[in-house]
């Protein structure tokens, strides 16, 4: 099982939320889980370094120790798109280091879950995107649909240049992100309707952030059945 590829409709969906959920459902399988998050741009100084809340989270929920240096290749402080927080810091995002971290995690792990930046084709570099390194690593995706007004086209523009990239949509996730959406249910059923992958679950809005009750919830099945056919 190598690994799987968490990503998003756009930023501030839920994808950290949805990636520890995996990681603590994976972990009740018996599973050693790491948990990576690639690019982080947005962080807090605490004493003497960054640090990244979603980095963290995800560091928390694994069960296999590894160096900062594997889980978060690139850290910057600023919140922004990573291509120009790395611009600020005077540096360039690679994919080459994160493929080489990936590898590293991925000899002591039975499952890495990745998190992406931002959405699936948020820029890295000035050539390349997320899109780009999720085919360099080649894993299996999960996309998270942040449940608001406009998630509809997000939603089946994402699931199109996921497959556009001949990558494989091991499933979706509906998070409630807007507590007073409207017409919810009828738009959850749009995308059952019109994305083939299977609906790994569908989450409230909750005020404060549950991932380990979230992972009960989480249909677990076609994620496994994904990992165990590579």
């Amino acid at each position: 099982m190598p690994g799987i590829f968490v990503t998003g409709t756009d930023t501030g969906v839920g994808k950290t939320r949805v990636a520890v959920a995996l990681i603590e459902a994976l972990k009740a399988q018996g599973l050693r889980v790491a948990g990576m998050k690639p690019v982080a741009a947005g962080c807090e100084r605490l004493k003497d370094a960054w640090v990244n809340e979603d980095v963290t989270m995800l560091r928390a929920a694994a069960n296999v120790a590894a160096p900062m240096a594997w889980i978060n290749p690139y850290l910057f402080p600023e919140p922004v798109a990573p291509h120009l927080a790395a611009a600020r810091q005077n540096t360039r995002i690679e994919l080459a280091p994160i493929v080489a971290a990936y590898r590293e995690l991925e000899r002591r792990a039975d499952v890495v879950v990745v998190e992406g930046a931002g959405g699936f084709r948020v820029p890295l570099n000035e050539a390349e995107d997320s899109a780009d390194l999720a085919v360099a690593l080649g894993l299996p995706m999960v996309l998270v649909v942040g449940l608001r007004l406009g998630c509809l086209n997000h939603a089946l523009l994402s699931v199109e240049a996921i497959a556009a990239r001949g990558l494989t949509l091991a499933g979706w996730v509906a998070n409630g992100i807007d507590p007073a959406m409207a017409l919810r249910q009828e738009n959850v059923r749009a995308l059952r309707e019109r994305i083939a992958s299977p609906c790994l679950a569908e989450w409230p809005w909750l005020e404060k952030n549950t991932c380990e009750a979230a992972s009960a919830m989480l249909d677990l099945g076609p994620v496994l059945s994904g990992l165990a056919r590579r």
